[in-house]
């Protein structure tokens, strides 16, 4: 099973990468609930270092609330977790990869939730797709 939608990007500056993501997820109608910089809690909470490492709590309310409605456990699944990370080779290469949202139907096994996974995967992927037109 493949968990991610995802590209690469070719560039040393991670900061503009996030935001790069931010906007792209931004304009699919996705905003960042939540933002967790592992290498900077790493690096606090046990002294190891990590390559640039963000990960970025997306939530499209719309599609957040249909889920709900269909499956109240449904948010132990939300929000659609995002990924920017350096890859740890080569420091000139970002990878930014979303939770596929399919794999919410795969888990629960509940049906209803197959037209909003498929419109939040096409979200998802739009956003991530543009990533590579800027």
């Amino acid at each position: 099973m493949n968990m991610a939608i995802s590209t690469t990007l070719r560039t040393d500056r991670f900061a503009d990468a996030v935001e790069r993501t931010r906007e792209a997820l931004g304009e699919q109608g996705f905003g960042i609930l939540t933002e967790i910089d592992m290498a900077a809690t790493l690096k606090a909470k046990l002294g190891e270092d990590m390559e640039d490492y963000r990960i970025l709590g997306a939530c499209n309310p719309p599609l957040a609330h249909r889920a709900v409605e269909v499956d109240r456990q449904i948010g132990l699944l939300l929000p659609c977790n995002v990924i920017v990370r350096r890859d740890p080779s080569d420091h000139a290469t970002v990878i930014v990869e979303a939770m596929d949202p399919d794999v919410m139907v795969q888990v629960t096994g509940e049906s209803d939730l197959e037209p909003i996974a498929s419109e939040a995967t096409a979200k998802l992927r739009a956003a991530i797709d543009a990533l590579g037109d800027r």
